[in-house]
Parts: C-alpha cells; structure tokens; sequence
C-alpha cells in the first residue's frame, strides 16, 4: 500500500516518523528491538537472512537490513532510535567495499560544519515549491548591517550586585 504524501515529505535528507511510518516499520522495529538480548544479536549475527523471518518484513525492509542502507530503513518505516541497535551489533567494523565512501561522506560533511554549516538557498524542499524567498539573503545582510554591535554587561551587572 502506497504511502500517503505530506507536505513534510517534501523536506531534503529527511524522513519524518509518523504513525504510517510506525505501522509500515513494525517488523523493522521489533526485530531491532530485538537485538538488545545478547542471544539474539548471536543467532542474527550466525544467519542474519534467517533470523530477519521472524519478522513480517517486506522484500525492501529486508534487503535493507541485510545491506545495512539506514537511510532506507528510515524512508521504509525504521525508529532512528531502533535502527541504531542494528549499528551496534556491528561495531565499529564497516565492510571493507564501504570504507573508502563512509570517510569521503565524513570528510565531506566536517568540512561543511567548519564552513558554517549547509547553505539555506535551495534546501527547503526536494520539489522546490518551498523555496526560500528572493529577498532572504538581501534583508539578512541589511540586519546584520543595521545591527549595532552589543558591549559586554557583566561588569555592570557585577557592580550592581556588590
């Protein structure tokens, strides 16, 4: 059954849980769940393919697992918080194919952090009918501008409490 859109489903690198998603990802979540047992993370980590039939997942819930693409076991009904039992069972040993892309995507997004953090023009919807105003950029500088520069209080704050 085909999801329902909302207007939040139009957020880039965002998937909003709500209660479709919490119904579409039950069995993603309970076998997630699941892992906090130490005999269970045994028996999945033994045969993950079999362990997963417990579950009422679907053919794409259960590929994602299987791959450990956590982006799509988020779009596909995953709890962020659920999923993250599925990482731990890892550890920190990432497959030898995705090493190389895991550092490049975390070389890239430190890099965007140290450079102020991602550019609101053109990141408020996938569609871009929520696109940021024209004049956004324009009246951001003339506050900035206008702004009078603020003096540090704690010396006057200081004196009138001795």
């Amino acid at each position: 059954m085909a999801r329902k859109q909302h207007d939040y489903d139009d957020i880039p690198g965002t998937f909003v849980f709500d209660a479709e998603r919490s119904r579409q990802g039950f069995g993603i979540n309970m076998f997630c769940m699941s892992l906090m047992k130490d005999d269970n993370r045994k028996a999945f980590k033994a045969n993950e393919a079999e362990y997963l039939k417990k579950f009422k997942l679907t053919p794409e819930q259960t590929e994602a697992v299987l791959k450990r693409d956590y982006n799509r076991l988020l779009e596909l009904g995953g709890n962020i918080y659920f999923t993250a039992k599925l990482g731990a069972t890892d550890g920190p040993v990432v497959p030898a194919a995705r090493r190389g892309h895991d550092r490049q995507l975390a070389d890239d997004y430190a890099k965007m952090m140290l450079g102020g953090g991602r550019n609101v023009e053109g990141n408020r919807s996938r569609s871009g009918k929520n696109a940021p105003s024209k004049y956004l950029s324009a009246a951001a500088k003339k506050r900035a501008a206008a702004k009078p520069k603020s003096k540090s209080k704690s010396k006057s704050k200081s004196k009138k409490r001795k």
